[in-house]
C-alpha cells in the first residue's frame, strides 16, 4: 500500500510539473524560419512599405508644403470634424456597450439571442447600406423628411447624420469586447456584494467596473480607431460639403481625385500617426491586462 501511495504521489508530482510548463512544438528549424520569413514578408509588403510610401509622398515637396497641407482651412475642418464625431460616438458606445454586456451576462430574459444578433448586425451589413438606410429615414424624400424639413432639423448632410452613421458601424466593438469577459467572470462577486447590502449602482462601480476596466479600455480604443477611419457610411450621409461635412477620410479622397497627391498623403500620414498611436496604446493596455 505504501508503495502504491508513493507511485501515486510521483505521478501527481509529474503531472503538476508538466502542466505548468508551456507546450512548445518541436519542429525542424527550416519550418520555423520559413514561417517567420513569410510573416515578415507579408508585414513588409502590406504594412511597412505602404506606410513608408505615405510618409515619403507626403514629405516629397518639403516640410513647409507638408505643414501647409495639414493646416489649410479645409484640412483643419476635416480634422476637427473627425475628432468631434469620435468624441461623441465613443462615450455613447461605452454606455451602450456596458449596458448591453451587463444585461446579456447578468440577467436571463426572453430575446437575449435576438439582442446579441442585433449587436452583430453592423458586422454583416455594408457601411454603405447603413448610410443609405439613414438617407431613406431622414433624407428629404425619406420617411421623416417632411417633418424634419417643417421643423428645420437637419440630420443627413450634417453632423447628426454623420454621428448616427458612425455610431451604427461602431457600436458592436465595446459590447463584443465586454460580453465574453463578463461571462467568464460570472455573477458571484455581484451577488456577494448585493447580499451584503450594497445597491446595484454601488456594486457596479465597486465590483463590476474594476473587473472589466481593461476590456472596456480595449473596446473603446478599437471603437475610436474605427470611428476616425470610417468612410462608407459617413460618405453617404455627409454630402461631401467641403469645409463643412468632410471628415479626414473624405477629405483625403477629394484631394486625391483632384490630383493633389502631396496634400492627400499629408492628411493620410496624419491619420497613420493616429493609427500608430492607437496600436501602441492598445498594446500597452494588453500588457497591463496580462500583468494585473
Amino acid at each position: 500500500m505504501a508503495k502504491l501511495i508513493d507511485i501515486n504521489q510521483e505521478a501527481s508530482a509529474s503531472i503538476s510539473t508538466t502542466s505548468t510548463k508551456p507546450y512548445v512544438l518541436q519542429e525542424a528549424a527550416w519550418i520555423k524560419w520559413t514561417l517567420i520569413t513569410i510573416s515578415l514578408l507579408f508585414l513588409t509588403l502590406f504594412l511597412f512599405l505602404p506606410l513608408v510610401s505615405i510618409f515619403a509622398t507626403a514629405l516629397s515637396q518639403g516640410w513647409n508644403t507638408y505643414v501647409a497641407s495639414i493646416t489649410e482651412p479645409d484640412a483643419l475642418s476635416a480634422i476637427k470634424l473627425t475628432l468631434i464625431v469620435a468624441l461623441i460616438v465613443v462615450p455613447l458606445n461605452a454606455i451602450f456597450g456596458i449596458a448591453a454586456a451587463w444585461a446579456i451576462t447578468k440577467f436571463s430574459f426572453k430575446g437575449k439571442n435576438f439582442l446579441i444578433t442585433l449587436i452583430d448586425l453592423p458586422f454583416a451589413i455594408s457601411p454603405v447600406i447603413a448610410g443609405l438606410v439613414f438617407i431613406l429615414l431622414f433624407g428629404a424624400q425619406g420617411l421623416f423628411g417632411n417633418w424634419l424639413f417643417e421643423h428645420d432639423i437637419k440630420i443627413v448632410f450634417a453632423l447628426p447624420g454623420m454621428v448616427l452613421a458612425t455610431l451604427f458601424v461602431t457600436f458592436p466593438f465595446v459590447a463584443r469586447e465586454l460580453i465574453p469577459l463578463m461571462q467568464m467572470q460570472g455573477i458571484t462577486e455581484e451577488e456577494a456584494s448585493i447580499s451584503l447590502g450594497a445597491s446595484g449602482l454601488k456594486t457596479f462601480f465597486r465590483v463590476t467596473l474594476p473587473n472589466i476596466k481593461w476590456g472596456l479600455l480595449y473596446g473603446l480604443i478599437l471603437c475610436n480607431a474605427r470611428a476616425m477611419g470610417e468612410f462608407g457610411a459617413v460618405s453617404v450621409v455627409s454630402g461631401h460639403i467641403r469645409g463643412m461635412t468632410n471628415t479626414m477620410p473624405l477629405h483625403i479622397e477629394i484631394l486625391y481625385n483632384e490630383y493633389q497627391f502631396t496634400a492627400a498623403f499629408a492628411v493620410a500620414s496624419l491619420m497613420s500617426i493616429l493609427g500608430i498611436i492607437t496600436i501602441i496604446i492598445k498594446n500597452i493596455i494588453e500588457w497591463k491586462a496580462k500583468n494585473v
